[in-house]
């Protein structure tokens, strides 16, 4: 399994530069993590998609629908955020060795503690997770 962070998801359901990258992965992958911190990521990007005027209420509307079906479906695994992930994430942030942000804490916090590699396309994310010793892809 491995764990996609926002940045990854998203390029999976609208054009970005990585959406090829990303889509590949996705087939050569067999099981998926996301966790409903994800999901709400996921969501506000899209939302400031359309307050930005890059996509329309309507095309989000419909993107929100295909993430939904793909959730229904079992497309994803559902990964959830739980007490120790927010101790692992305020533990690292703590060390005040790395810029890590909070819910990028927690994404790192998640993947780390179910032993998952978490896929990136964050180059911040990603320089944290190595200072961490967190199993990481970064896709560029």
């Amino acid at each position: 399994m491995i764990y996609l962070d926002t940045s990854v998801l998203a390029s999976l359901y609208w054009a970005e530069a990585l959406s090829d990258m990303a889509e590949e992965l996705v087939l050569t992958e067999t099981e998926l993590g996301i966790s409903q911190l994800v999901e709400v990521e996921f969501v506000s990007a899209l939302s400031r998609r359309v307050r930005m005027r890059e996509i329309s209420q309507d095309d989000a509307g419909g993107i929100v629908e295909r993430f939904q079906i793909d959730l229904v479906s079992g497309f994803y695994t559902r990964i959830a955020v739980e007490s120790v992930h927010y101790d692992l994430a305020r533990d690292w942030i703590s060390r005040f060795e790395t810029p890590l942000r909070t819910l990028d804490a927690l994404h790192l916090a998640v993947a780390s503690q179910n032993n998952i590699r978490l896929v990136t396309a964050d180059q911040g994310l990603a320089a944290s997770a190595q200072a961490l010793g967190v199993e990481i892809l970064l896709l560029e």
